[in-house]
Order: structure tokens, then sequence, then C-alpha cells
């Protein structure tokens, strides 16, 4: 029995004609009909975004929506022909339904998960994850980024110059060595056994992020199968820095 962290709803296959202006897709359904997805992904999807590739779509009942479709996987044949999720709304719920489950031993024994929690210098950041609890010697801050880039069997993040990125970093570094501060890359693909930051995109994030590792930052770079049923689990992609 596969122990599915998030099962889709139905999903409605067809092929990626076009992305645009970012939050759209027009895809063509095996019916044959032609529709406008929303894309929830404000990034560039280096290497995922690929015309003519086979995409999954799910469908919305609620009337008042502008567009029905929401684009949710995508298929690349960088190593084998591999499912990545595209919506960046999912990573975190996931994330949270593995916390709940301690599925992420490398984080001790939290009692107490509060998620969008003020942090940061200036008190205007939020950071994803807060654990605390009674056998915890210190709280765990914890920021996740999605990752969808790869060469070869290597996840890369980032796949674009991400300044908000650069600024998460800096204050999670900020934390240590009174907090304990993660970084978890969400590796949206199950082809991808390695991590490395993509400084090729963005030099100063692996810059920031190497020395982060060295005052302390604790790095989770989770691999996780994608499928038009569900996603799950797989345990770390080796880091290489």
């Amino acid at each position: 029995m596969i122990d599915w962290l998030y099962r889709y709803p139905t999903l409605h296959a067809g092929i990626l004609l076009k992305r645009y202006k970012r939050f759209f897709a027009d895809v063509q359904l095996t019916s044959g009909e032609i529709v406008t997805a929303h894309c929830p992904n404000t990034g560039p999807m280096t290497g995922v975004s690929t015309i003519g590739s086979a995409v999954q779509l799910s469908q919305s009942t609620n009337p008042n929506r502008k567009l029905a479709y929401t684009l949710e996987l995508i298929q690349v044949h960088d190593n084998e022909p591999t499912w990545v999720g595209i919506n960046t709304a999912l990573p975190n719920q996931i994330v949270k339904l593995a916390l709940a489950k301690y599925l992420f031993p490398q984080l001790g024994n939290y009692t107490h998960i509060k998620s969008e929690v003020v942090y940061g210098l200036d008190k205007k950041s939020r950071v994803d994850f807060f654990l605390t609890g009674t056998d915890t010697e210190r709280p765990i801050y914890i920021e996740v980024k999605n990752t969808t880039w790869c060469q070869g069997t290597l996840a890369l993040f980032p796949d674009t110059e991400t300044t908000r990125g650069q600024k998460h970093l800096r204050e999670l570094t900020a934390l240590l060595p009174q907090m304990r501060a993660v970084m978890l890359y969400f590796i949206n693909r199950g082809d991808c056994t390695e991590f490395a930051p993509g400084d090729k995109t963005d030099p100063i994030y692996g810059k920031l992020l190497r020395e982060a590792i060295a005052l302390g930052l604790e790095v989770l770079p989770c691999r996780f199968d994608v499928s038009p049923e569900g996603i799950r689990y797989l345990g770390l992609a080796k880091l290489k820095i």
C-alpha cells in the first residue's frame, strides 16, 4: 500500500500548447477541446514548461472562478518520463502534513507546529514553519523552497536570480546559533537524487547558502515522488555543496 501524503482530485490529461503572462497556460485536452488553465507558478519554470509536453489539470466546481482549470503536473524526460509538480501552493501544505507525521527525524522531538510566524530583523517577514516543544532545546525556524529545475539527477535551486530567496537566507542566518534554522528544499519530482545551489543563475544565493551552512544552517533537500495519483515522500537527496 502506497503511503500518500497528498492525493490529487480527479485530473484531466492534455498537452501544453502555450504558457504566457506567467499565470496562463493553453492546453489541449484528450477530448480535443482547448482550454486556458491557471498556472499557479510565478517562476520561469526552467526546463519544465516545454511546449508539447503532457500535462494534468485539476478542475474547480466553483462557478465564480474565471478559469475552471488549474495546471498541476507536467511530464519531463530529462532522465526518464517523470511528472513534475507545478502548483507552488502545494509544497507548504504537504510539508505541514509531513511534519504532523514526523517524517523528518532530523528535526527531533517537537510538539507544536505553527505556520507563517513573523520573524526577521524588521519583523516584516514570515517563516513558513516554527517548531517548539518541551524536548526541543531551541525553537526551529523552517523555510520551504519549491525545486523543479535539474541537470541530470541533480536538483538545483534557484532557477533564476531571487533577491527574496537571498533575504530569507540572511534572515535565517541571523537566527543562529540561538535558534535552529532549516532550509527545506521541496524537490517536486522523483528523478533527482542530489541537490545543489543554482550558482549559474544566482551566484549570490549560492554564496549565502554556503556561508549560512558554515554557521549552522541545516539543509533538508527532500525528495518527493509526484504522479497523477498523488505525492509521497522519498527521503533526502544527497547535498552537494
